[in-house]
């Protein structure tokens, strides 16, 4: 399946491109949003693009035929951002996206475990190199339940967490729990049969916040957001799309509180009363978009 950037338009529009201004795309993925930067922000503007997923690095290779030197890929965590920024001698930046959603390549991608579709090794990193050495599988079978019942319920909201996380307990007394059907079937014995049929899969929320565990997302969210600020030029903008309500929470509450004269001079002007849903034409063509919330900022 072809990925799908989300939310194409309106961050076009917020980001607002001009001639020779540089951006940097914090989640790169397979060069959606990169590209339409690209093509407004000739003949010498660049966008450096960072994923810590290599896969997604190669996928968005196809840039450089278009853009030449203009685009620069990095493998690396946007957590680390001030020091790629450093590293790559890049700048002044006038524009930061944040796309905090998974592509479908990721999803599907093979022996990752993303996906409850697929039966895969629960891995669930992005990159499995460079020292990322915790796996869902790790967590799974050698956290304690008290762990397991705890980033069940902060990281996927999951109401039936203490209940799951005793099941796997339980079941990996039997023997190492290691695919993603595997724990599906724990996650359907441990909850009634009227969870089946909800609107989202049963096992959505236990695969998310083990997701987020492994990659440590929302805290990688807290730690860029204040870096993308320090680095972005005077009227600079900072965009982030956000997948649920606890990466929207983290955003929302940090541009709260970043543009009050509570503690002097307020460092943005928020752009963004309410967040940027998808509109209904995107919608009927990218179900995925349907949770994406986009935020933007400009700096003061």
């Amino acid at each position: 399946m072809i990925h799908t950037a989300v939310l194409k338009k309106e961050v076009l529009e917020y980001l607002d491109p001009k001639q020779n201004e540089n951006f940097v795309d914090c989640t790169v993925g397979e060069g959606g949003h990169s590209e339409d930067i690209l093509k407004k922000n000739g003949p010498e503007g660049k966008v450096l693009g960072i994923d810590l997923d290599p896969h997604q690095i190669g996928a968005a290779q196809w840039l450089h035929v278009q853009f030449k030197d203009r685009i620069i890929l990095v493998n690396d965590s946007y957590a680390n951002l001030t020091e790629i920024i450093e590293r790559k001698e890049f700048g002044p930046v006038n524009g930061i996206l944040l796309d905090l959603g998974m592509s479908s390549a990721q999803l599907e991608a093979a022996q990752k475990g993303f996906s409850f579709q697929i039966d895969q090794g629960l891995d669930m990193r992005y990159n499995d190199e460079g020292g990322y050495t915790l796996t869902a599988e790790k967590i799974v079978n050698e956290y304690p339940e008290e762990k397991i019942a705890e980033i069940l319920e902060e990281y996927g909201e999951e109401k039936f967490a203490k209940k799951i996380a005793k099941n796997i307990v339980e079941q990996r007394k039997q023997g190492r729990i290691k695919t993603t059907f595997q724990l599906i079937e724990i996650i359907k014995d441990a909850t009634p049969s009227a969870y089946w049929r909800g609107k989202i899969h049963y096992a959505t929320r236990t695969f998310q916040a083990i997701r987020i565990a492994v990659n440590d997302e929302l805290e990688n969210v807290k730690r860029v957001l204040p870096q993308a600020i320090s680095i972005l030029a005077s009227e600079g903008r900072l965009a982030v799309i956000s997948f649920h309500s606890l990466e929207d929470r983290i955003v929302k509450n940090f541009f709260a509180s970043e543009s009050k004269t509570t503690h002097g001079v307020p460092r943005i002007k928020i752009l963004t009363k309410k967040p940027i849903t998808a509109s209904r034409d995107e919608l009927s063509k990218n179900p995925r978009s349907r949770s994406a919330k986009l935020r933007v900022a400009v700096k003061i």
